[in-house]
């Protein structure tokens, strides 16, 4: 099973707005942000902008302030943008619906904030799963028990409400 990691999700917040650990993880919190997709908690954050900066995709600086001890604030490097990039127009994301309901989701919303068109990231998702449609329904054709006709039939129901949902957007 594939884990998913919000590497990604915290280069594109970075991107919008240089900010510090705190500041990322509200965006995780919030209901009207990214808690309704992801849920993370403070030492995952950071472990991720460790593994970001560690990697060269962000730089951290110390910024003192009177109100505040010292945090470090988080920006992107060049990099960092081309790997985010690459992200969000990948012409070949996973057709999962868990892929959907967490990466592409999290696509959407990193292109909202970025301003950015998501035409493209929208078009290569329903590539994808028009793609997979066709796998699935070429195995469903030979299935060789009633069991296997029903877990594929289920996984194509899947699909096309996905696809129908695409097309909605």
């Amino acid at each position: 099973m594939q884990k998913f990691v919000p590497d990604f999700v915290l280069l594109g917040l970075i991107k919008a707005n240089p900010s510090h650990g705190y500041e990322l993880l509200d965006r995780f919190r919030s209901k009207s942000d990214l808690g309704r997709i992801w849920t993370m908690s403070t030492s995952q954050v950071y472990a991720v902008l460790k593994r970001l900066e560690k990697a060269g995709l962000v730089i951290g600086k110390a910024v003192h302030s009177r109100e505040a001890p010292s945090r470090k604030e988080y920006s992107i490097t060049s990099v960092g943008e081309k790997k985010l990039y690459a992200w969000l127009y990948d012409p070949n994301p996973s057709p999962s619906i868990h892929w959907i309901r967490v990466i592409f989701l999290s696509k959407l919303y990193i292109a909202d904030l970025l301003e950015m068109a998501k035409d493209e990231i929208i078009e290569n998702q329903k590539r994808s799963c028009d793609s997979q449609h066709k796998v699935f329904s070429k195995e469903r054709s030979k299935a060789q028990s009633s069991f296997e006709e029903l877990v594929l039939d289920y996984i194509l129901n899947q699909l096309d409400a996905a696809q129908d949902w695409l097309e909605k957007l």
